[in-house]
């Protein structure tokens, strides 16, 4: 009697890639919410596992979880000594949009798979990846170069606006502390005048 876990893995990686999802909406910490975008992103690889798309499968992890998270968890931590908490903003405002969005994405979801003619592949599991590997470095030479262009392009666009915002909302201790009423503000001497007291000194 063959026993097929295939169901059960997709429920248990479904609850695992979703669930976490959840939960960032309800994180105000970055860092727990990294967290639980990396539980997010391993239900997903196994979903990938199970459609049998190794390639895809890796890829969420070595290049998502791997790199791209465990950079932001490293930045965050770093660079903030305090828990660093998301802003959150007033959702009154983005119910009624949120709601529409999410009715028209269930609405195409639900015509993609309720008009789609799905067959099931009962063949032993095979590779991808050496297959794409060959493609991606031969024909789809040039788009997979411009897209890693594309890519460095906007990691150096995002730390140059970072830095300039640093730089902005950096403010001079004199114009921190405002002056108190009724005490004019300070005159610069002129050049001449400090350079004889200078001198006199």
């Amino acid at each position: 009697m063959n026993i097929s876990y295939t169901p059960l893995l997709f429920v248990l990686f479904g609850l695992v890639a979703v669930l976490p999802g959840i939960a960032i909406l309800f994180t105000r910490d970055i860092v727990r919410a990294a967290f639980w975008l990396l539980a997010s992103f391993s239900g997903f690889a196994g979903l990938y596992l199970l459609l049998h798309a190794d390639f895809l499968s890796f890829t969420q992890v070595i290049v998502y979880i791997g790199g791209i998270l465990i950079l932001l968890l490293f930045g965050v931590m770093l660079t903030h000594r305090d828990p660093a908490l998301a802003k959150r903003p007033r959702l009154i405002g983005l119910l009624g949009s949120g709601i529409a969005v999410g009715l028209l994405v269930l609405g195409a979801l639900l015509h993609v798979v309720f008009n789609t003619t799905w067959t099931t592949n009962e063949q032993s599991f095979t590779t991808t990846t050496s297959d794409i590997g060959i493609l991606l470095l031969t024909q789809y030479l040039l788009p997979f170069e411009i897209s890693s262009i594309l890519l460095l392009v906007a990691l150096v666009g995002a730390a140059y606006i970072a830095r300039r915002k640093e730089k902005e909302d950096v403010i001079p201790a004199s114009a921190a502390t405002p002056a108190r009423p009724g005490t004019p503000a300070p005159i610069a001497a002129p050049r001449m005048a400090r350079e004889k007291e200078g001198a006199r000194a």
